[in-house]
């Protein structure tokens, strides 16, 4: 599980129900089933209108994204890999790399060791791998367009519950405690809104598109390491080129790893 997403959505709702408690307000106030129909059924409502049905059905796997595990291969597997890859290259040909294919688990650098046995040029590898990373990250940016339509349309019906709640209330001005309990009530809805427009889904978009960043991140190392052994780059001179993308941190933590 990713526990910083989970981290993140228990800190949020605590900063909320504690504030609620420290300005005086009851939590029982927001036991209004009328308020969680209109902004969640809302929302869900305005999005199935706004988004294609072949991505909706991508909700349930995006939340899995959101608070699984990351899947991502390490930046420090990719530069192991690539340079292992490049010395069997190096020793014994290029065709040597298919008996090496099976054990690796990553399909794209699978992909890119079949384009390279097949014969495929650089030029050719870099084409076709790049409009793959290309097509991932419009995917991945369509996702996180659900969840920005919702942190967009949730706060709006807030509102509109608000005034709902409102029309309810003026209905019925002849009783005062009862006027102000209603009032209340009423922004409960917006209360609501805000919550799950600015806590929950405006945060889930920003967290599906930095993975895809990082994701995209890895696939262009794996990218650059495959064009690498295509041009022929000593393996030595790969990792330099591969480390060039990591931060210094870890180009230094390689380099204590070669002292060892």
């Amino acid at each position: 599980m990713d526990l910083m997403t989970l981290i993140g959505l228990i800190v949020g709702l605590a900063a909320v129900l504690i504030g609620m408690v420290f300005k005086g307000v009851p939590l029982s106030a927001l036991a209004n089933p009328a308020a969680f129909f209109i902004i969640l059924i809302g929302t869900a409502g305005a999005v199935i209108i706004a988004t294609p049905g072949n991505e909706i059905k991508n909700i349930g796997r995006l939340f899995g994204v959101l608070f699984g595990k990351s899947r991502f291969t390490s930046n420090r597997e990719v530069v192991t890999t690539i340079v292992e890859l490049s010395e069997i290259v190096r020793r014994d040909g290029i065709l040597a790399l298919e008996e090496k294919a099976d054990s690796i688990g990553h399909p794209f650098i699978v992909q890119g060791i079949q384009m390279l046995t097949e014969g495929a040029d650089t030029h050719q590898i870099s084409e076709l791998l790049s409009a793959e990373i290309g097509a991932m990250e419009d995917r991945h940016a369509a996702n996180a367009q659900i969840f920005t339509q919702a942190g967009t349309y949730a706060p709006t019906l807030g509102v509109l519950g608000a005034v709902l709640g409102l029309i309810a209330a003026l209905s019925n001005m002849n009783d005062t405690e009862a006027l102000g309990h209603a009032i209340s009530a009423a922004f409960v809805a917006t209360l609501l809104g805000i919550f799950t427009g600015y806590v929950l889904w405006h945060p889930f978009a920003n967290r599906l598109k930095r993975k895809s960043k990082q994701e995209a991140f890895v696939k262009g190392l794996m990218l650059e390491g495959l064009l690498g052994i295509s041009e022929g780059q000593n393996p030595r001179a790969l990792k330099d080129r591969l480390l060039l993308f990591l931060p210094e941190k870890a180009r230094g933590d390689f380099a204590e790893e070669k002292t060892e």
